[in-house]
């Protein structure tokens, strides 16, 4: 039976929270334990320098995340995990489909025309100020790496379903010139993802600055939850569940019996207080397993590099032969 290869990049630019594990680390885990899936994970740290001007944090990123991966019991043996720039094969593929692409495609780029919008609110005279073209074409780099190794189907955010469109409409024009060699990959978007909201009652982001380490020490991790944003609301009133975050971050963990449970608590008036007690408790004994094995991977940078190279050889074995095909199809052969 022919199996699905799904991809799933992860950016290196910050550190782990708990919103990364339930919208994407943990289902991506999950999904790379079916047997009908051949499954694709990877470092993306060259979409990371696009935005990303320090470098001492993509490398502790890309450390922290490679560890959070391999800690939650990601499946080297029977999936490939790798980092993007030891696949040369990449850029290399993402220059011949740039030559590929119309920029008129590219100018339609949500961040791209995000970025212009905002210069002319702001009266630039130039519309492309301060405007990269890592910005202006990653869409392309996008592109490279699902097509490189044939990927059909792309769990994404709502956010980036445009980026598999332009992937498909590359791919498209490609096969239109040189014959079917690229898969058109779909987008997977799924509503079932968690989406957490972060210490401020908005959505758990590092550019918001209201997240939550998965990792974080036991003191650390009291120490924020305590700080999560909360009504005014007494001990002993009734309390919705709906739009609370402390009870989103518990449901996306618990158990169905002790979701029902915790909704008894707040219908009868549980204390902020002792909801907060109570989340903290129950993270903090669901992660400690996993965190004790993450600082162990931490202490040991050569065990977590050893294994990248590992996916990297075994990424190659697919990426190698296939652009020599896409070599061949565009003319770069050698001379005979």
């Amino acid at each position: 039976m022919k199996k699905d290869i799904v991809l799933t990049g992860i950016t290196p630019t910050g550190t782990p929270h708990l919103g990364n594990y339930v919208g994407a680390i943990r289902p991506a885990i999950a999904a790379g334990r079916e047997t009908t899936n051949e499954s694709f994970y990877f470092l993306s740290d060259y979409h990371a320098i696009i935005s990303c001007f320090e470098p001492q944090r993509i490398r502790q990123s890309s450390r922290e995340i490679a560890a959070a991966w391999l800690a939650l019991g990601l499946d080297t043996d029977n999936t490939f995990f790798y980092r993007q720039s030891d696949i040369p094969e990449v850029p290399e593929l993402t220059w011949i489909l740039t030559c590929m692409t119309a920029k008129g495609l590219m100018n339609r780029a949500h961040a791209y025309k995000a970025a212009v919008a905002d210069n002319e609110a702001n009266q630039s005279k130039d519309p492309d100020k301060g405007i990269t073209m890592g910005l202006f074409s990653y869409p392309i780099l996008m592109a490279a790496d699902i097509l490189m190794f044939k990927a059909a189907k792309v769990p994404v955010g709502r956010d980036q379903v445009q980026h598999i469109e332009m992937a498909r409409d590359i791919a498209g024009r490609f096969n239109h010139h040189y014959g079917e060699h690229f898969v058109l990959p779909e987008a997977v978007v799924s509503d079932n993802v968690a989406v957490l909201s972060g210490l401020d009652g908005r959505k758990m982001s590092k550019s918001y600055n209201n997240t939550i380490p998965l990792f974080a020490p036991e003191k650390q991790l009291r120490k924020l939850i305590m700080k999560i944003k909360t009504n005014s609301q007494e001990p002993g009133e009734p309390k919705q569940t709906e739009g609370c975050t402390l009870f989103s971050i518990f449901q996306a963990f618990a158990e169905k019996d002790e979701i029902e449970d915790v909704k008894k608590r707040y219908a009868a008036g549980i204390g902020w207080g002792e909801m907060k007690t109570l989340l903290f408790d129950y993270l903090n004994q669901h992660i400690a397993p996993y965190r004790s094995r993450y600082e162990e991977l931490m202490n040991d940078p050569g065990h977590i590099e050893s294994v990248l190279q590992k996916g990297k050889l075994k990424a190659r074995e697919r990426s190698v032969p296939f652009l020599e095909t896409i070599r061949k199809a565009v003319g770069i052969t050698p001379i005979r």
